[in-house]
């Protein structure tokens, strides 16, 4: 059975991704039951109970248990939704992180109307960040030059590099207001809120080449959208992802890392 096409859901691209997808389809089967079964009661209720056919009230009520059977059903099989899907799910993609050596580690900084994003650089330390160096053209996310680990840190706008079968963990904030990180392939969808950061991982299944190439179409691309209304230009919120080949990310990295390099020497950096 495939799930994605049933509930017409993006094509998926993350590890985690058709655990998610299985339990949203669970749960859209017991509402699918719910929500005939009351449908029918209803109809029932409605020819049974009619006026004409019960003209006097009965002071005895209703003697079946049937309606508590009912509940305690609804009852259990949410319990075994949410015991034996959500919470491990939760505890497996939330509540364990993988190690910082084991993935790739960006940040993502939101703003109006722009994801800006950060990379520590060959030396997987991020530089420090200083809202007194702030430019919203030249230094979109106070990236302080004066630190030694942000030398080799590079920053790109709405574009957002990650290696394929190898776990990303993406650190969010915000510079104004709450906006929201989704990733629809990767079944990714995170708040960015302003003075918090909150980390979010996946990892990615799929590259970028091998996604056009079973869509058939050579100029698709992963996107980034902003899931929370964030003002007036929040329709034009959107990034997209290169998920690269571990060869394509490297060759990638290390050139965004030698121009950032030769950029900071001509910016005074020692």
């Amino acid at each position: 059975m495939d799930i994605q096409k049933l509930l017409y859901l993006p094509d998926l691209a993350s590890a985690h991704g058709g655990d998610l997808d299985r339990l949203t389809f669970y749960i859209h089967v017991l509402m699918a039951i719910l929500f005939v079964g009351w449908g029918i009661y209803f109809v029932v209720a409605l020819v049974k109970f009619r006026a004409s056919a019960n003209p006097v009230a009965n002071p005895e009520g209703v003697q079946s248990h049937a309606s508590s059977y009912i509940e305690v059903a609804v009852v259990v099989a949410e319990a075994v939704l949410l015991l034996g899907f959500s919470v491990p799910l939760w505890a497996a993609r939330v509540d364990q992180f993988p190690a910082d050596k084991d993935a790739t580690r960006v940040r993502v900084i939101a703003q109006q109307f722009a994801w800006n994003i950060h990379y520590p650089g060959p030396d997987g330390i991020f530089g420090k960040t200083d809202i007194k160096q702030l430019d919203s053209q030249a230094n979109p996310i106070g990236l302080d030059k004066s630190d030694p680990a942000a030398k080799d840190d590079f920053t790109t706008v709405n574009q957002l590099h990650l290696p394929v079968n190898k776990p990303a963990i993406v650190y969010l904030s915000s510079l104004d207001v709450i906006h929201s990180f989704g990733l629809q392939e990767m079944r990714v969808k995170q708040d960015a809120i302003p003075g918090l950061v909150t980390p979010v991982w996946f990892e990615p299944t799929i590259t970028s080449d091998d996604m056009r190439k079973k869509k058939g179409d050579d100029k698709w691309n992963y996107e980034i959208s902003c899931a929370q209304l964030c003002g007036l230009g929040h329709y034009r919120m959107k990034g997209f992802v290169t998920i690269d080949s571990a060869e394509q990310y490297a060759a990638w990295t290390a050139e965004q890392a030698k121009a950032a390099a030769e950029a900071g020497e001509g910016d005074g950096w020692e």
